[in-house]
């Protein structure tokens, strides 16, 4: 039986693998008893020796040379989150060690989130609830900003990644024009989706909601700029779930400030959170949340069990559902 070990944040592990998910992965690997920290690790890396799978998460350790020199025979890491940049190395690389992720498990509630939003959004639902908060309870009065309601509405995706790939799915059940910005999409992939292909500024000049499904990469950084903003229709939402660093955030500051009539749902920022003085704060046409579109609560051990069951494939030999290379890493969020 292959030997295991748990590495990742001590908040994490129970809420990655928890029992349920523990007992299907003890079931096929030896699993060393204890779960360890990256600090932990750091003083006991004898206990690496004959580790041949790795299972992590959120907070797990640098797989570089001191680590995988502690640990020669690991073959298989199953990493319980989305984002493996901060853990892999040339020398993992190298080191030809497989590598699985659960970025399809977050990408779950992350479009369940997009889909709320934009539904909330074509509601005039945050406008409408700060006017309630002022005591401005009669309908009509709120503000020059018809309601677009979902019907017939046009809905904007930066990017057809896994994201952006489950929201088009999602709103599918409603009756919205659904276009998208990709410039690695081919038509083919598009129209199996339902979607028409763009190109960004027409994205902008067309949609009721913007939703960002960018990469952060070095492409792709300030890529949404001011005069994004300033194309927006009358009334139009903007959503970012992605990375803040995407966007040139003084000049959507600018333009927001400009387009009373423009609104912003930012579940992300650069630098996450904003400034002290950031005017995110407290501009009424805009709403924060920190980072809450991907996994929480019960959500955090579907992103466990995905890796209970690529677990299974490994071990029978099938193809992995989720595999990650190189390459592939390079360019997902």
């Amino acid at each position: 039986m292959h030997k295991g070990i748990y590495i990742l944040s001590e908040e994490a592990y129970p809420s990655i693998y928890p029992e349920r998910v523990r007992q299907k992965i003890e079931q096929r690997v030896h699993m060393i008893p204890q779960a360890y920290t990256p600090e932990s690790i750091a003083e006991s890396l004898d206990v690496l020796e004959d580790v041949e799978v790795l299972f992590s998460g959120w907070g797990a350790p640098k797989l570089d040379e001191a680590f995988l020199k502690a640990a020669p025979h690991l073959k298989m890491v199953f990493y319980g989150a989305g984002s493996v940049k901060g853990m892999v190395t040339e020398a993992f690389w190298k080191r030809g060690i497989r590598l699985t992720s659960a970025y399809a498990a977050n990408a779950i509630p992350v479009a369940e989130y997009t889909v709320s939003q934009i539904v909330f959004a074509l509601k005039n639902g945050w406008r409408l609830s700060r006017a309630y908060q002022g005591r401005n309870t009669n309908r009509s009065a709120q503000p020059d900003v018809p309601v677009v309601g979902t019907f017939g509405s046009t809905v904007g995706l930066i990017s057809l990644g896994m994201i952006a790939r489950q929201v088009c799915q999602r709103l599918q059940a409603y009756d919205m024009n659904v276009i998208t910005y990709d410039p690695f999409a081919t038509r083919e992939q598009a129209e199996a989706l339902g979607v028409q292909l763009c190109s960004l500024d027409e994205l902008f000049e067309r949609s009721d909601v913007v939703s960002l499904h960018a990469p952060w990469l070095d492409e792709t950084v300030g890529m949404i700029t001011g005069e994004h903003f300033r194309r927006m229709k009358p009334g139009a939402t903007f959503l970012n779930t992605a990375r803040g660093a995407i966007i040139r955030e003084p000049e959507m500051i600018e333009a927001l400030q400009e387009r009373p009539d423009l609104f912003a749902i930012l579940d992300v920022t650069y630098p996450e959170p904003p400034v002290d003085d950031s005017p995110l704060y407290t501009m009424p046409n805009v709403v924060l949340t920190p980072h809450i579109a991907g996994s929480m609560g019960n959500e955090i051990a579907r992103m466990g069990m995905y890796m209970a069951d690529e677990l299974s494939r490994y071990l029978a030999g099938e193809t992995l559902a989720w595999e990650i290379d190189e390459k592939k890493a390079a360019i997902l969020a």
